[in-house]
């Protein structure tokens, strides 16, 4: 499959969600700027390797997280090739016994299901029940790739306008956090 990296929305709506397409419209309602690369689904951070080369930039590892008493939740940004700690993150955060957080969660917070767990989900949670977690390694990238909410479709966007403009518009603050550092 050749993977061309297409600038802006797709030419049409046809066979897109609509979840898919408000990530659009907000993206091109801001102002910002994207990369588009059409593909199969992708569940797998090594079956992203070969989209990180097409799109220039590295997809980020996302994961849906919560406590115990499943009070708090998170998404947790961080480089692909990272080591997820729980242990290192809960210390950081003040939160005890992080797990992942039940499907069920994400699509109700997020709109979106497991494999495509992106920052473009913030937009959907317009409540705040989610909090930004993002490893200080990927906001050093140019460039950071994720899912418009659906895994048939990765993004290459400014670090600067997700983490700048993208989160003001949804109203979500970020936590630094520093991750694999041993």
């Amino acid at each position: 499959m050749k993977l061309t990296l297409e600038k802006g929305r797709p030419a049409s709506a046809d066979g897109r969600m609509e979840k898919e397409l408000r990530v659009y419209d907000l993206l091109d309602e801001l102002g910002i700027a994207y990369g588009r690369i059409d593909h199969g689904a992708v569940m797998t951070m090594e079956g992203c390797s070969k989209i990180d080369e097409a799109l220039g930039a590295q997809i980020c590892k996302n994961l849906f997280l919560c406590n115990r008493q499943k009070t708090q939740f998170f998404l947790l940004m961080l480089a692909g090739d990272k080591v997820f700690h729980t242990k290192e993150l809960s210390a950081q955060i003040g939160s005890a016994r992080l797990s992942f957080a039940d499907a069920s969660y994400m699509e109700e917070f997020l709109d979106i299901t497991p494999g495509s767990v992106s920052v473009m989900g913030l937009m959907n949670d317009t409540k705040n029940r989610v909090r930004l977690l993002v490893d200080e390694d990927l906001l050093q990238a140019e460039y950071v790739g994720c899912h418009p909410c659906v895994n048939t479709v990765s993004l290459k966007l400014r670090t600067e306008d997700v983490f700048g403009p993208f989160l003001k518009a949804v109203h979500h603050d970020m936590t630094t956090v520093c991750l694999g550092r041993g």
